[in-house]
């Protein structure tokens, strides 16, 4: 069985998975960046200097993107503006949505906060706005005290990234600097396959992070979280070991970081042939195959290899029909 399934992984590796450029474009990916209120001068500079950053990496990347917070403040709130902006993009698709919270957040003790020019929103408030949508997710919370934000909003196919690992890390957060920079740095691609993972930025703003306290001789006053497998749990950058996260999930549950790696916004030349449903198809039986491996273990080797070929085969099927062979 073994040289049967490492016939069909080259297969699915030096095929690739090409699709014809007429099949792109239908289904692009959107970028929301929210810039929260500022409070001074120093941070708005900061704020729109981020995120002027996502802008560039979704146009680099093929993506829609809006800015909100950053216009004038005569006509609807930042809230409404928000809530109509989500309102009109596609709750089922294949291409992925990215929200992104650049700002200052606070936390009471029993609920965190998003600070906006106007009415501020809470974690359940977004729950609430982000619930109808079924494609895939990701929620990048770049504000201080973010941490509960991550446990409201964890979901099956979403990926949350927080700046905290706590609600009362209340002071300014760094984070938001590093991973806007890091999302379209090639010096962030950790495995070295020409594009960056929201997994691969992460890990490297984390790792800016922890370099900007030391060399300031400053205690750490935030401890960035990432959730990706609907535990509402997060796990912190050093429980990755390269990009493998090397701790067990609560209950059994898949470890973080392998729905992050799927998620790029500037993908690499042989990605972008992909179409979204082709890469939405081979990211599930990608995932299916880490999911077996984490369980590698418990479910002993013959019974491991033999839930593990119909993945494969099926892998090898998408390569050669994407390929047009």
């Amino acid at each position: 069985m073994l040289p049967r399934l490492a016939v069909l992984l080259l297969l699915s590796f030096s095929a690739g998975y090409c699709q014809s450029q007429t099949n792109l474009g239908a289904d692009k990916p959107q970028v929301i960046v929210v810039v929260g209120a500022p409070g001074e001068e120093e941070y708005r500079s900061n704020f729109e200097s981020w995120a002027g950053l996502w802008s560039q990496a979704a146009a680099k990347g093929g993506a829609t993107s809006v800015v909100i917070g950053t216009g004038p403040t005569n006509g609807a709130s930042d809230l409404d503006q928000l809530k109509q902006t989500l309102a009109a993009a596609p709750r089922e698709a294949s291409s992925e949505l990215w929200l992104v919270l650049i700002g200052h957040g606070t936390f009471d003790g029993k609920a965190a906060k998003f600070n906006l020019r106007g009415p501020d929103f809470n974690a359940d408030d977004l729950a609430a706005m982000l619930k109808p949508f079924k494609r895939p997710l990701a929620v990048i919370d770049c504000s201080s005290a973010s941490s509960p934000f991550l446990t409201k909003l964890s979901a099956a196919g979403r990926v949350v990234i927080v700046a905290t690992r706590s609600g009362f890390e209340q002071n300014y957060a760094r984070f938001g600097q590093f991973i806007s920079a890091a999302i379209a740095d090639p010096e962030a691609d950790l495995d070295k396959d020409g594009q960056v993972s929201l997994l691969e930025a992460f890990l490297m703003a984390s790792r800016r992070v922890a370099e900007y306290y030391k060399s300031e001789t400053r205690l750490m006053t935030e401890h960035a979280l990432i959730d990706d497998n609907g535990d509402g749990m997060g796990t912190p950058p050093d429980w990755f070991r390269g990009l493998r996260a090397i701790k067990r999930a609560r209950d059994g549950a898949a470890l973080d970081g392998l729905r992050a790696r799927q998620f790029v916004l500037v993908r690499s030349a042989q990605e972008q042939q992909l179409a979204p449903a082709i890469r939405a198809r081979r990211d599930e039986l990608e995932l299916a195959v880490g999911k077996l491996r984490d369980h590698k273990e418990t479910l002993g080797e013959e019974e491991y290899y033999r839930q593990l070929e119909p993945v494969l085969v099926e892998l090898a099927k998408i390569s050669t029909q994407g390929a047009g062979k």
